[in-house]
């Protein structure tokens, strides 16, 4: 009866947590992000600790690296960044062109004009003539902007209490934990935290050198949009296959615009190192299979996330995902599943 009260009442836990997590969900991120940047850079902290360097001084140089290396890559990609979309406006015109004497034209071919006149005449008047979702939207936009600037604001202020409070955290949480269970739980926590830092500092040096890789290729090719499109690329690697699909999607388009079908062959080469490069040398040395999950479990997991909590529920959905995994081979390993 006691082993039943306790199941039931962790269950009540785990409901309640999970929905204050839905719930609160439009404030968490940056709560989120510096909890992930304090749990990236902690080691750094130890590592720094073990040379004696006090507590609070080793945070301090810690915190302002991380910050003054964001700041720093920031303002040499700004002006980059700003360049491209200068040329993208240069470019505007001639791409409207494309689109109007090539691109419009070969979709016609698929599409049937009657239909979709008819259903532009049913839907648009009804759509222009709801002033309140223009409101709405505008609101939501600008809620959402200054969700932004408050993230930015508030992730480096919540870092650094992180890092500063990090041992005593851990402590508070050790102390909560029933005697009976402790060392297992503690067990669980340490393999979920060698799964999980493996995972997520892995994932995060093959997304920096595919940016690298792709940005450097597509800009060397004469892409004009190379920079932009292979920074997104890399970022896009969090997910399996968005990446490199945006990656040979947009290239591929852009080079069409702007030289033609032979431009299409570099962009190829470019996609075809980089996919080898992530394949044979980043994935199997930097992440490896420490998370464990099928790319579409990976998939599956992100975008699960991201429906029910935002852009908190992307940068949650692997982490937890890793977790979870770690979570069952332990079990399994104690053949308690």
């Amino acid at each position: 009866m006691k082993a039943l009260n306790n199941q039931a009442i962790f269950i009540f836990v785990t409901v309640i947590c999970i929905t204050l997590l839905y719930l609160l969900s439009p404030i968490l991120t940056p709560f989120m992000l510096g909890a992930l940047l304090a749990y990236l850079v902690n080691p750094v902290v130890k590592f720094m600790e073990k040379w004696r360097v006090p507590h609070l001084l080793s945070v301090t140089i810690v915190f302002i690296l991380l910050f003054s290396t964001g700041i720093i890559a920031v303002a040499l990609l700004y002006p980059l960044v700003m360049r491209q979309i200068e040329v993208f406006l240069d470019s505007l015109p001639q791409m409207l062109d494309w689109a109007q004497n090539v691109g419009v034209p070969w979709l016609m071919q698929f599409i049937n004009i009657e239909t979709l006149k008819s259903s532009l005449r049913s839907s648009l008047p009804a759509t222009l003539s709801k002033t309140e979702w223009v409101l709405r939207t505008f609101l939501t936009s600008s809620f959402a902007a200054i969700q932004t600037i408050v993230s930015l604001v508030l992730t480096p202020v919540v870092t650094f209490y992180f890092l500063r409070d990090w041992d005593k955290m851990l402590a508070g949480i050790k102390s909560l934990l029933p005697g009976h269970s402790a060392s297992a739980i503690i067990q669980l926590a340490s393999d979920c935290d060698e799964v999980l830092s493996a995972f997520i500092r892995g994932q995060l040096l093959v997304m920096l050198f595919l940016s690298i890789i792709y940005a450097t290729g597509l800009s060397l090719i004469g892409l004009k949009f190379g920079l932009i499109i292979g920074l997104i690329g890399g970022l896009l690697s969090l997910v399996p296959y968005l990446g490199s699909t945006f990656i040979i999607v947009a290239a591929s388009l852009a080079a069409f615009m702007q030289s033609g079908k032979e431009a299409l062959l570099p962009v190829l080469i470019v996609y075809l190192i980089g996919q080898v490069i992530e394949g044979y040398v980043l994935t199997p040395y930097l992440v490896g299979g420490r998370i464990g999950l099928h790319p579409v479990a990976v998939i599956f997991s992100v975008m699960a996330g991201g429906a029910l909590f935002g852009f908190f529920g992307v940068l949650l959905a692997l982490p937890v995902a890793a977790i979870l995994m770690a979570t069952f081979r332990f079990f399994k390993a104690r053949k308690l599943i």
